[in-house]
């Protein structure tokens, strides 16, 4: 049995079918449903606290409402990116959005906690394969000169979308009650649904896919698939790494509301506000992070496992500082600093499994990093948190949490010290192939 893996473009592509004015609308819809995409995954963080008094919920079953989703993006991202590079693209896309748009109506329209974590759960499969599917339509329909600016600009757009959601569901929450805040998020991604059918067609979109998979597509067995994607110690380093460090920051992040209500005395919509500033400080330390690493590492590619070890101690040794400060503003600026770092990791992984991996199968390589990210850190990450503050205290949680970046260092220590000799392992491979 086969599987078709997109090859990343080249400078030597061929021109897109559509006109620039035409792939901007396009780049604008799709980046609006992204936003679209975690403003509906985020809300449910502003409005914990509301939820938590309607319903009586302890904090596990509130963190497991949120974790729901990143598990079954974890688990669903890379057969559906699969499914929709052969069934079609744009169908795809808007089959997702108005998945995850119906569900999130559906948990506002809730009566019971069941029925809110099996809307989640359906929130997480519209959403599951949406990133992937969503940059490589964007990157079928330009020219391959802007592919680094897109990408980066279009993933910008969890951060800014999350922002939105806490932000906007904790105003809503608090003056029209928490069922109005799904219900606005619902109501946001429907109307860019319609839109989006509406202006993009499949036809179109399918003529420049069709070269950029002749031009690049090949065919992989799912043996040689699997080979590629942990043939070395190195790399399946980097994918844990990775994981358990975002696990921090899917924790601090997923209860930074409940914890600015409950130890700063925030109303849920300043709270929720509050809380955005740190998901928009994560967001850009994500860029800054990554931009620092290329140029330290820029003559010594080995310095990324350095940087990434670095992000792992600094936010390790600010995180858990700072929760063990009394609340007030030293607390808070050790809070950002610490949050701005977390995911510093992310640039540096990202480049180590392309270098690890075969550039036939990157698109694969980083699904599975993806899975990692969520099966190790994003689903586990507020659930754990939530079960240990219904034990401990929610500062208790906190405080603990920060400990989890031990492992994540460790994870890319070893990588480093086999990264050299895996590198010269895929290249003589590498080599072989070549001359046969």
């Amino acid at each position: 049995m086969e599987l078709h893996c997109a090859k990343p473009a080249v400078a030597g592509s061929a021109t897109p079918a559509v006109s620039r004015r035409y792939a901007w609308v396009v780049f604008a819809l799709t980046f609006g449903l992204l936003l679209s995409d975690y403003m509906s995954r985020q809300v449910l963080n502003a409005v914990f606290p509301l939820l938590k008094a309607a319903w009586g919920l302890s904090d596990t079953r509130l963190g497991a409402l949120s974790s729901v989703v990143a598990l079954m993006v974890g688990v669903l991202t890379l057969p559906l990116s699969v499914l929709a590079d052969r069934w079609g693209r744009v169908k795809s896309l808007v089959l997702m959005a108005m998945l995850w748009s119906l569900a999130t109506l559906g948990c506002a329209l809730a009566t019971r906690y069941g029925e809110m974590l099996a809307a989640r759960a359906i929130v997480g499969l519209g959403e599951a394969a949406y990133g992937s599917v969503g940059i490589a339509v964007i990157l079928s329909i330009f020219p391959a000169h802007l592919r680094s600016t897109l990408t980066g600009a279009f993933m910008a757009g969890g951060a800014f979308g999350s922002v939105l959601g806490m932000a906007a569901g904790g105003y809503v929450a608090v003056r029209f009650g928490w069922r109005w805040s799904f219900g606005v998020m619902a109501l946001f991604g429907i109307v860019l649904v319609v839109a989006y059918w509406a202006m993009v067609t499949e036809k179109r979109i399918a003529t420049s896919q069709r070269r950029e998979l002749q031009s690049q597509g090949m065919r992989v067995s799912f043996r040689a698939l699997f080979t590629g994607l942990f043939s070395t110690v190195s790399v399946i380093c980097a994918y844990i790494g990775s994981g358990l460090q975002l696990f921090i920051m899917a924790a601090v992040l997923a209860w930074m509301p409940s914890y600015l209500n409950r130890y700063y005395g925030l109303a849920p919509d300043k709270a929720g506000a509050g809380a955005a500033v740190f998901v928009l400080l994560g967001g850009i330390g994500m860029v800054a992070c990554g931009i620092v690493t290329d140029r330290v590492s820029k003559a010594v590619p080995a310095r990324k496992w350095l940087t990434a070890i670095a992000y792992c101690t600094l936010s390790f040794v600010l995180l858990a500082v700072a929760f063990r400060l009394p609340a007030g503003p030293m607390q808070l600026v050790l809070l950002g600093v610490g949050i701005l770092v977390v995911a510093g990791t992310s640039g540096p992984a990202g480049a180590m499994v392309a270098n690890l991996t075969p550039p036939a199968i990157h698109a694969s390589a980083f699904a599975t990093l993806t899975l990692a990210n969520n099966l190790l850190g994003m689903a586990p990450g507020p659930l754990v948190t939530g079960f240990l503050a219904d034990r401990i205290g929610l500062l208790g949680a906190l405080q603990s949490i920060p400990l989890v970046s031990l492992g994540a260092m460790l994870a890319f220590t070893l990588g480093r010290t086999r990264y050299t000799r895996d590198l010269r392992r895929l290249d003589a491979l590498r080599q072989r192939a070549a001359a046969q």
